[in-house]
C-alpha cells in the first residue's frame, strides 16, 4: 500500500507539473492551436472571486462587569485583524507556509516545481505545492459549502480541484492587498484542538493571545496548521512529540530565510513546548453561572428580536461571534448561591431557587438553585443535577414552578388601596369560610367554590377583628379572602397581571377564589419582578438578561428596560409601608438585613411548598422551596433538608433565612435608601371596629406572661428578641430607618399604623365598602389546582401521600417553625385534632388552597 500511495503521489505531483508547464507555455505560444489557447483562455479569463461567508465564531457573554462566564460556538474562533497578530506570528506562518508569498501573484511556479521535485526525490509527498492565497480558497470552499458533498469537492484530492484553486486563487489575488490575505488565511486556518483561527489557537495552545506569541509559540502554532490532528497537543505524547518536531522545522525554515539567527533557532529548539493547554469550554453545563446562562440563551432562540426564525436564531447564536453583555451581578450571584447552599443540599429531592431583580430597569441580577445544572449520571430523574432551570419559567428552560402561597396577598392589598381602603381599617373575621358566593372571573362567570373550607393558618383558627396592616402582618386567609370578595376577584387579577404576573408554565392564570392565596404556580424570577415594582414606586418592568449586544462588525445595540406605571406611586409607597411591618410585627419578625426591607411569606396549604419575596428599594428577590419530584406528593413535612430538620417547612423557617442570607451580601457595596413615605392624608384615619380591644387583650396576655415587675417590664423586648419573638429595635428606631434620609429630620414624626399608639381622627375612607354579608349562594363547580405535572414530570394535584418521616437528629428537637402569626408552631401528628375536636386531615378543601 505505501508503495501504490507513493506511485499516486508522484503521478499526482507529475500530472501538475504537465498542467503547470501548459499554463506557463501556453501563453507564449502565438497560434499554437486550440489546446494551448484553451489554456490560455483558462487562465486569463479568471472567475470571481469564492464567495465568503460569515466565519463561525464564539458568542461570548459577560457579566455587567465585562467578565465572560459562558460562550457558545459551533468553531471556536475569534476573528481578529492582522495587527493584532505579534510580527514573528505572521514571519512564522509565511515562512513554512509560502516563503515567496509577497513576491507571486497567487501561483508560485518556482515553489510549485521545487515542491515537485522534493516529492520525486522523497518517494512521496514532502513538500505542498500549494500557496498561501491557494490554502485560503480552499478552506473560503469548505466554510461555505452548504452541503456535505461540497464539503466533500472542497477537499478531494484531485486535478480538477486543484485546477479551481489556481483559478480562484488568480483571482483572490487581484481581490485583496497581500495583507488582507494573510490576515483571512490566519483567521480562517484549524490549527488543531478545537481552535480555529491564530487567536483561538494562541488561546487554546499557550493561554494567550496572538499579539503575545514568543518565537517558540509561533514557530508551534505555524507547525501546526499543515497537520492539525496528528500534532493536537490534547490528544497525548505522540502528538505532542509530532508537534515538536513541527515546530523544530518551522525554526529551521526560519533561520534558513534570515528572518532569525542559527543562534535564535537553535536555542528555541532546546526548549520545551512549553504548552498552557486552556480549556475552551461551550455552552451552559460547562459555566459558572449555568441558570443564567440558560435564560439568556433561551431568550436568545425565542425572541425574534435576534432572528426571524428559530433555526436563524440557533445559528446566529452558535456563529455570529456576538459579545453579549448581560445584567448578572457577580456579586449578587455568588451571594445568592452561597445562601442556598447553606440551607439545601445539592443530593435533595427538595430544591430551592432565588432569582435577584434590579427595581426601575427589571435587570435580572442573580439566578441561582440549590441543584447543579446538567444530567445524573445514567439520566436519572433524581439526583445532584437537574436540567429545569429552576428559577425560571417553562418559556426560559424552567419547570412548572410551585404554587406562590401568600406572597399573591400583596396584589389584593394594592388593589384595596387603590380603591380606598385606609391603614387600620378591616372587619371582622370568623374561624372559617367558604367561598360559597361573592366571587366572579374576568369575564364575570361565577366561580365560587361551595365544596371548600378556607382556614387561617395554625394559631389564627380562631378568628377576630383585623386591619389591612395586621391581617398582612400575620397573613390571615380568611381576612384576605373576605377582602379579595370586597375588592373584586377581577380587579385583583387586574392588578397581578399590571404587575407582570404569569404562570410558570404559560398558561392563563386561574381566576378563583383562592386566587389571593397564591393557588398558580410561578417561578422566583416573575415574582421576584412583579415584587420590584412596589421598590420602584409602581414601576413594572420586564425582566430584562441581555444589555446590550455587540456584532461582530463592532456595531452596539443597546436593550434598554421595557417598564411601565403599573399602579400608583402613592399607592405603592402604601403597599411599602404595610409590607415593612411583615419583619417587625409579622411573619418574619426577627429577620432582618439591617436596611430598610419589605416583603411576603408564603408557606402553601399541606405544606407543599414555601416562598418568601422581598425587596429593598435598590434590590428585590424571590426564594420558592418545593420537592422536584412533585410538590403535592412530596409535601416539605418531616423531612431533612441539608443538615437540618424540619417538622414543616414554611416561608419564614427556611426561604426567609436564605434571602436574609443573599440580601445582606448582595448589596453591602449599595447605600442604603428608605422607602417613601406613605400619603396620610389618603391612607390614614381607618378604623376597624374591635380591633383596638383585641390587641389590648393581647397585650395584657404578653405582660401576663412577663409580670408587672419593673424588670420584667423593662427587659421583655430583649427577652422577645432572644426567643425569635421580635427584633431588638425599638419601634422608634424601626421608623426612623424606614423611609428615605430627607424624612429623617428633626421633629418629623414617621406616621403611624392604624394598630399602633394614638388612631388619627376620622372614620374610614368615606366611600362605600361592599357588605360584609354574603350574596346567595352560587354552585359552580369548583375550582381545583393545576392538573399539570411536577418538575420532573410526575402529575401534580395530587394529595400529599403519606411520605416516611426522617429521623430527628439525636438530642436535636425541631427548629421553632413560625406561624403566619409569627409565633411557634407545634408539631401536629397527621392524625392530631384540631382547637374544634376534628383531625387536620379531614379538614374539606384542605388540599386546594396555601397556608400563609
Amino acid at each position: 500500500m505505501t508503495v501504490l500511495r507513493s506511485v499516486g503521489a508522484l503521478a499526482l505531483a507529475g500530472a501538475l507539473g504537465g498542467v503547470l508547464t501548459a499554463a506557463l507555455v501556453a501563453p507564449l505560444v502565438s497560434g499554437g492551436g486550440l489546446v494551448a489557447k484553451s489554456v490560455a483562455n483558462t487562465f486569463i479569463e479568471l472567475p470571481p472571486a469564492p464567495r465568503e461567508e460569515p466565519l463561525a465564531q464564539v458568542t461570548r457573554l459577560l457579566d455587567k462587569d465585562g467578565r465572560q462566564f459562558a460562550q457558545f460556538y459551533e468553531a471556536n474562533r475569534t476573528n481578529v485583524p492582522l495587527a493584532a497578530v505579534a510580527p514573528v506570528m505572521r514571519k512564522a506562518i509565511v515562512a513554512i507556509e509560502d516563503a515567496r508569498f509577497y513576491e507571486h501573484g497567487g501561483l508560485d511556479v518556482r515553489g510549485t516545481f521545487r515542491a515537485l521535485l522534493t516529492n520525486t526525490q522523497a518517494g512521496g509527498i514532502r513538500q505542498g505545492g500549494s500557496s498561501l492565497t491557494q490554502q485560503l480558497v480552499k478552506n473560503i470552499l469548505v466554510e461555505s459549502a452548504r452541503t456535505d458533498a461540497e464539503r466533500d469537492r472542497a477537499r478531494a484530492p484531485n486535478l480538477a480541484r486543484k485546477f479551481t484553486e489556481l483559478r480562484l486563487a488568480l483571482a483572490l489575488e487581484k481581490k485583496y492587498r497581500k495583507d488582507e490575505i494573510l490576515e483571512r488565511y490566519l483567521n480562517i486556518a484549524y490549527f488543531g484542538a478545537g481552535a480555529y483561527g491564530v487567536e483561538a489557537a494562541a488561546r487554546r495552545f499557550f493561554s494567550t493571545s496572538a499579539s503575545k506569541v514568543t518565537l517558540i509559540q509561533a514557530a508551534t502554532l505555524a507547525g501546526a496548521v499543515r497537520m492539525p490532528y496528528s500534532t493536537d497537543p490534547s490528544l497525548g505524547a505522540s502528538q505532542r512529540a509530532r508537534l515538536r518536531e513541527r515546530r523544530d522545522l518551522v525554526l529551521d525554515r526560519m533561520a534558513g530565510l534570515k528572518l532569525i539567527t542559527e543562534q535564535e533557532a537553535a536555542s528555541a529548539k532546546s526548549a520545551s513546548l512549553g504548552l498552557r493547554l486552556r480549556p475552551e469550554p461551550g455552552g451552559c453545563e460547562q459555566s459558572e453561572f449555568p441558570f443564567f446562562c440558560l435564560y439568556v440563551q433561551r431568550e436568545l432562540l425565542s425572541n425574534p428580536v435576534f432572528g426571524n426564525s428559530p433555526a436563524e436564531r440557533r445559528a446566529r447564536m452558535a456563529r455570529g461571534g456576538l459579545v453579549i453583555r448581560t445584567s448578572l451581578d457577580p456579586i449578587a450571584q455568588r451571594a445568592a448561591d452561597k445562601a442556598i447552599r447553606g440551607h439545601v443540599a445539592p443530593e435533595d429531592t427538595e430544591v430551592a431557587a432565588e432569582a435577584m431583580v434590579e427595581p426601575g430597569t427589571g435587570r435580572i441580577r442573580a439566578m441561582a438553585a440549590s441543584k447543579r445544572f446538567g444530567r445524573n449520571r445514567g439520566n436519572s430523574k433524581n439526583g445532584p443535577k437537574t436540567t429545569f432551570n429552576l428559577p425560571a419559567d417553562v418559556a426560559h428552560g424552567g419547570g412548572q414552578g410551585f404554587q406562590a402561597g401568600s406572597t399573591f396577598k400583596v396584589f389584593t392589598l394594592a388593589t384595596a388601596l387603590q380603591q380606598g381602603w385606609r391603614f387600620g381599617e378591616g372587619f371582622d373575621t370568623p374561624g372559617a369560610l367558604v367561598p360559597s358566593a361573592g366571587y366572579r372571573d374576568c369575564t364575570g362567570k361565577p366561580v365560587n367554590d361551595p365544596d371548600t373550607r378556607i382556614l387561617n393558618a395554625s394559631g389564627e383558627g380562631e378568628g377576630g377583628p383585623h386591619s389591612i396592616e395586621t391581617g398582612t402582618w400575620k397573613s390571615v386567609n380568611i381576612f384576605y379572602m373576605m377582602l379579595e370578595r370586597k375588592v373584586g376577584l377581577c380587579n385583583v387579577v387586574r392588578t397581578a397581571k399590571a404587575l407582570g404576573v404569569v404562570r410558570a408554565d404559560g398558561k392563563p392564570l386561574k381566576e378563583v377564589p383562592t386566587f389571593t392565596l397564591g393557588v398558580n404556580e410561578m417561578d422566583p424570577v416573575t415574582v421576584a419582578a412583579s415584587f420590584a415594582a412596589f421598590a420602584a414606586r409602581g414601576l413594572y418592568c420586564r425582566p430584562l438578561a441581555i444589555v446590550e449586544i455587540v456584532g461582530r462588525d463592532g456595531r452596539r445595540t443597546q436593550v434598554p428596560p421595557a417598564c411601565e406605571q403599573a399602579i400608583e406611586q402613592p399607592v405603592a409607597d402604601a403597599v411599602n409601608h404595610v409590607l415593612s411591618g411583615v419583619f417587625d410585627k409579622g411573619t418574619m419578625q426577627g429577620q432582618g438585613i439591617g436596611r430598610p426591607a419589605a416583603g411576603k411569606t408564603g408557606t402553601n396549604n399541606g405544606y407543599t411548598s414555601a416562598w418568601f419575596a422581598g425587596y429593598t428599594p435598590e434590590l428585590a428577590a424571590a426564594v420558592s422551596v418545593g420537592d422536584i419530584r412533585g410538590s403535592y406528593r412530596f409535601p416539605l413535612q418531616g423531612v431533612q433538608i441539608g443538615d437540618q430538620y424540619y417538622g414543616s417547612v414554611q416561608g419564614a423557617s427556611l426561604p426567609g433565612p436564605i434571602w436574609v442570607e443573599s440580601m445582606g451580601p448582595a448589596l453591602r457595596r449599595v447605600e442604603a435608601t428608605g422607602f417613601t413615605a406613605p400619603n396620610m392624608a389618603r391612607f390614614g384615619g381607618g378604623h376597624t371596629p374591635g380591633l383596638e380591644e383585641a390587641l389590648a387583650e393581647q397585650d395584657r396576655g404578653n405582660r401576663g406572661r412577663d409580670g408587672d415587675h419593673p424588670f420584667g417590664r423593662r427587659y421583655r423586648r430583649l427577652f422577645d428578641w432572644l426567643l425569635g419573638r421580635r427584633p431588638l429595635e425599638s419601634r422608634l428606631g424601626w421608623e426612623e430607618q424606614r423611609y428615605a434620609p430627607e424624612q429623617r429630620q428633626e421633629g418629623y414624626q414617621p406616621p403611624l399604623s392604624g394598630d399602633w399608639g394614638e388612631r388619627p381622627s376620622g372614620g374610614g375612607s368615606g366611600g362605600e365598602r361592599p357588605s360584609v354579608e354574603r350574596p346567595p349562594v352560587e354552585r359552580p363547580p369548583a375550582e381545583r389546582p393545576s392538573g399539570g405535572r411536577s418538575l420532573e414530570g410526575r402529575p401534580l394535584g395530587e394529595r400529599p401521600g403519606g411520605r416516611p418521616s426522617v429521623g430527628r437528629p439525636s438530642g436535636g428537637r425541631t427548629l421553632g417553625e413560625r406561624s403566619s402569626g409569627g409565633r411557634a408552631s407545634g408539631e401536629r401528628a397527621s392524625g392530631e385534632r384540631s382547637r374544634g375536636g376534628r383531625p387536620w386531615g379531614e379538614l374539606p378543601g384542605l388540599r386546594n388552597w396555601p397556608l400563609d
